[in-house]
C-alpha cells in the first residue's frame, strides 16, 4: 500500500480484535515516531503505551473504543504552532500505521488525571492533548456506524469550496494543475467534528494555506491536512518547501493565514 492508498483508505477505527500488538510491530511503530518530520517547529512529543482498558474505553462523543490495549499519546504545548506541528507529525504516524494494516482513531480531549496521563512526564510546557488506539480492526458494529454517521465522517465539502485559484479564475483549479492531486488528498484529511477548516489559494508555483477557525482543534486539523498535501507532493516527486510570505493573494477576512508552499525549481 503506497501513501496515496493509505490516505484514501484510512478511516477512524473504534473496534479492534483485542490482541495486543507484537513486540516487532511496536518496535516498528516506535521507529516511525522517531522518523516523523515537522517543518513548523512546534513543541510535540509522541509516545506508544499499553493500557488495561478492560476492553472498552468511552471517550465522550467519539463513541466507544473496544478491544484496544495499545495507544499513541500526543503531548504538545498550548500555542498554535505546536498544534500545527502535532497534526502534521502524528498524521504521518497514523498513515504509516495504516500501511502496516493497523487501525487508529484520533481522540482529542482533556486527559489530565486520566489513566493515559498518569505517571507520564512531559517536556516543559507540553500537556497530553490527544490519544489514539492502534491495532487490528474488527468489522464495525452498528453503534460505530451510527457514531460515524452522527459525526458526518463520510462527508466532505466540495473541492471548490475549499480551494481556489488566485486572480480572475478564482474557482477553477483544473485537473492538470500541478497541485490538484495534493489538494484532493488534503480534502480527505480527518478533522474534529468533520469541520474541514483548511483553505488554500493556488498562485502559480505557490499555494497559500489558511485556517477557517471552527473550534479549538482547527489548527491541529490544518496540520493533518498539510501533512496529506506534503506527502502527496513527495510521492509524485514534486519538490517544494513551506515558507512564510507577506506577498500573497487577497483572501476572505475570516481565513487565517498559516503558511505557503513553494515549488522548488
Amino acid at each position: 500500500m503506497d501513501i496515496i492508498e493509505a490516505i484514501e483508505k484510512r478511516r477512524s477505527v473504534r473496534t479492534f480484535n483485542g490482541i495486543p500488538l507484537s513486540d516487532d510491530i511496536r518496535e516498528e511503530l516506535l521507529s516511525i515516531i522517531d522518523s516523523s518530520r515537522d517543518p513548523f517547529g512546534g513543541s510535540v512529543t509522541i509516545r506508544l503505551r499499553r493500557f488495561d482498558t478492560k476492553g472498552e474505553y468511552r471517550p465522550g462523543t467519539y463513541g466507544i473504543i473496544r478491544g484496544a490495549s495499545d495507544f499513541f499519546l500526543v503531548g504538545m504545548a498550548d500555542d498554535s504552532q505546536s498544534s500545527l506541528s502535532a497534526g502534521f507529525r502524528f498524521e504521518q504516524v497514523v498513515l504509516q500505521a495504516r500501511q502496516l494494516g493497523l487501525g487508529t482513531c484520533w481522540i482529542g480531549a482533556t486527559f489530565k488525571g486520566s489513566d493515559f496521563d498518569r505517571n507520564e512526564t512531559w517536556p516543559d510546557g507540553e500537556h497530553l492533548k490527544a490519544v489514539s488506539p492502534v491495532g487490528i480492526a474488527r468489522n464495525p458494529g452498528i453503534m460505530e456506524k451510527l457514531t460515524r454517521l452522527a459525526a458526518g465522517s463520510n462527508g466532505r465539502k466540495p473541492f471548490d469550496e475549499l480551494f481556489r485559484n488566485a486572480g480572475h479564475d478564482r474557482n477553477g483549479i483544473g485537473p492538470d494543475n500541478r497541485f490538484r492531486k495534493a489538494l484532493e488528498m488534503m480534502r480527505l484529511a480527518p478533522s474534529s467534528t468533520n469541520s474541514q477548516p483548511w483553505r488554500a489559494i493556488v498562485d502559480g508555483e505557490e499555494v497559500h494555506f489558511y485556517c477557517r477557525q471552527k473550534n479549538s482543534w482547527s489548527m491541529l486539523d490544518c496540520g493533518i491536512g498539510l501533512c496529506h498535501f506534503c506527502l502527496t507532493e513527495e510521492h509524485y516527486g514534486h519538490p517544494g518547501q513551506f515558507i512564510k510570505t507577506d506577498i500573497r493573494p487577497d483572501a476572505p477576512a475570516e481565513w487565517l493565514y498559516i503558511t505557503s508552499y513553494r515549488r522548488c525549481r
